[in-house]
């Protein structure tokens, strides 16, 4: 700390030297830095041979309701109309433990008309419903 004093009346300065802040603080940045490479350390990891399969898999237990752009509804392919969803899904539903939807809108389809048909599913016991992500547009 430095003082200085001109005359009796003026106050007294105090300068803050950061001098020795700023050495140790560079030499604590060459300590780590030296000290960062010896940290470092490898795991060795086995990873299964990938499988080359001809057998079928077995057919998918997913549903999926599908808000087609004519205004139609399908679950798994399957037409139906508004009216018959709640039996159809009831119907499909009922003797499942596991009890998960996932729905698929055309993009012209309204949003009021997606959430009826979620409602639909949740009063038919749907548990857990899933919105898939619309396919992507080939480029010209």
């Amino acid at each position: 700390m430095a003082l200085s004093a001109t005359s009796a009346r003026a106050a007294v300065k105090a300068d803050i030297n950061v001098t020795p802040l700023i050495d140790v603080l560079l030499v604590l940045l060459i300590i780590f830095m030296i000290t960062l490479p010896l940290s470092r350390r490898d795991f060795e990891a086995q990873v299964p041979p990938e499988q080359q399969s001809k057998t079928k898999s077995p057919p998918s237990s997913q549903i999926v309701l599908e808000l087609m752009a004519d205004g139609t509804y399908q679950i798994n392919r399957q037409p139906y109309t508004h009216d018959q969803l709640l039996s159809a899904m009831h119907q499909i539903f009922d003797p499942r433990p596991v009890k998960l939807l996932f729905v698929k809108s055309a993009p012209n389809r309204k949003y009021r008309e997606l959430i009826d048909a979620m409602d639909i599913a949740r009063g038919a016991g749907v548990q857990v419903l899933g919105l898939t992500p619309p396919e992507p547009t080939k480029a010209p």
